[in-house]
């Protein structure tokens, strides 16, 4: 089970022990960026701005961050304690690779990555936002990802990404649970909507009208790995165990639509009212 994750993911911790220096990649990416300082004390970092997919070093700790931290960007946040839990890691570590993969190089290409690179070590990524820009409109995105290292939290790093997508694109939206919803609304967008499980954010006070492409994980949930990851966890914990565990998922997702429904009645008491 491990071994297949991994191949999505890579493992950072070796990234950096290949080399001390940072890679000729990772260089010419800080020496187009712009940095930033959050305070005497707290190392600086540089946001990078890429079109085409990144080099391999930082790629494999950009899918080691959203497998890391898949209770924070998921729009299936399954508790630890599920034995799904680790399936639908792998699954969005793979949706992060398709997104990766169609990056063509074009500015306004369907998939924007930007990197926050520690100033000590350009090689190491403290955090990331990838946005998907709408083909039919100009002004509008969505944010699919953003996740900073634990260790490297409250220091602005968030905030920069956030405001480097909206420099480009100003209609932003998002989805979140609804326990992130204060985080967002702190840098600045507002509720719109309940959407399943989820809450809809954006920068505007009302929802773009263009298009945005999203992954197909319909081939993904249908492929080998995750058959075999399904095969694993079901020798591991057993039928019954993960019939209950399906029902705990679908239990949860429907807390989840409650906690944002209520959400947004509290945020949008007018809309309540009809």
């Amino acid at each position: 089970m491990a071994s297949a994750t991994q191949g999505i993911t890579g493992n950072p911790r070796r990234a950096r022990e290949r080399s001390s220096r940072p890679s000729k990649a990772a260089r010419r990416l800080q020496s187009t960026a712009h940095a930033f300082s959050s305070g005497t004390h707290i190392p600086m970092f540089t946001l990078a701005h890429l079109s085409s997919p990144p080099p391999e070093s930082l790629k494999s700790q950009v899918q080691q961050m959203v497998v890391d931290y898949f209770a924070d960007v998921s729009a299936v946040p399954l508790l630890p304690s599920n034995p799904l839990y680790q399936l639908y890691q792998y699954v969005i570590g793979y949706e992060l690779h398709l997104h990766l993969q169609t990056m063509n190089g074009e500015a306004e290409g369907p998939v924007q990555l930007l990197l926050a690179l520690d100033d000590e070590d350009p090689a190491r990524v403290l955090g990331f936002a990838l946005h998907l820009p709408s083909p039919d409109d100009a002004a509008a995105c969505t944010l699919a990802y953003m996740a900073v290292d634990a260790a490297h939290r409250r220091k602005g790093i968030g905030r920069a990404l956030l405001q480097r997508v909206l420099a480009h694109r100003p209609h932003l939206e998002l989805a979140c649970v609804a326990a992130k919803v204060p985080l967002f609304e702190a840098l600045g967008l507002q509720v719109l909507a309940a959407q399943g499980a989820l809450v809809v954010m954006s920068s505007r006070d009302y929802r773009s009208s263009g298009m945005v492409a999203v992954a197909d994980l319909a081939p993904v949930f249908a492929s080998t790995e995750v058959r075999q990851i399904h095969a694993y966890l079901l020798k591991q914990h057993g039928q019954r165990a993960m019939q209950q565990a399906e029902k705990q998922r679908d239990a949860h997702l429907d807390t989840l639509a409650l906690q944002a429904q209520q959400l947004v009645d509290e945020r949008l008491p007018s809309r309540a009212l009809h």
